[in-house]
């Protein structure tokens, strides 16, 4: 599914249709997208509707934020941007946030590939001309990973 988005507004376009994969019981959360293209800012809209009344922020330095909401328990908010090797993941306790069952936001999970076998969604932001964003969002059952 491609979603277009022209401003902070049309987002919950895309809140909503990841809600939707929430509901069918997708838990993992991949976020892929160049520096500045609007994964933090997904990823505060989606809880923001998921209820989460603490402030949502770039897990840049902490690597994994935690936060709560009202309809879907915890959420593991994670940025694996500044890891350097696969191995730092399990300094972090990543496969343990990922069998968790909680739903897990994950910035930059490239390093992480090889722990994705459970069903996920991945979402590829990718910026236009005039500031649009273009949201690709597929879903991959663990057969497929």
């Amino acid at each position: 599914m491609e979603i277009t988005v022209k401003n902070l507004e049309d987002l919950s376009n895309v809140t909503d249709a990841l809600i939707k994969c929430i509901d069918l019981d997708f838990r993992v959360f991949l976020l892929h997208g160049d520096l500045g293209a609007g994964k933090t800012t997904l990823a505060k809209a989606l809880c923001n509707q998921l209820g989460v009344t603490e402030p949502v922020s770039s897990p840049t330095f902490s690597l994994v934020n935690e936060y709560t909401s009202p309809t879907v328990g915890t959420i593991y908010h994670m940025d694996l941007y500044r890891l350097e090797k696969a191995s730092d993941l399990a300094q972090i306790g990543f496969e343990e946030y990922l069998d968790s069952g909680q739903l897990c936001l994950i910035e930059w999970p490239d390093l992480g590939e090889q722990y994705f076998d459970m069903p996920y969604v991945r979402v590829q932001i990718r910026v236009e001309t005039d500031n649009n964003r273009i949201f690709n969002i597929t879903t991959h059952d663990a057969v497929d990973a």
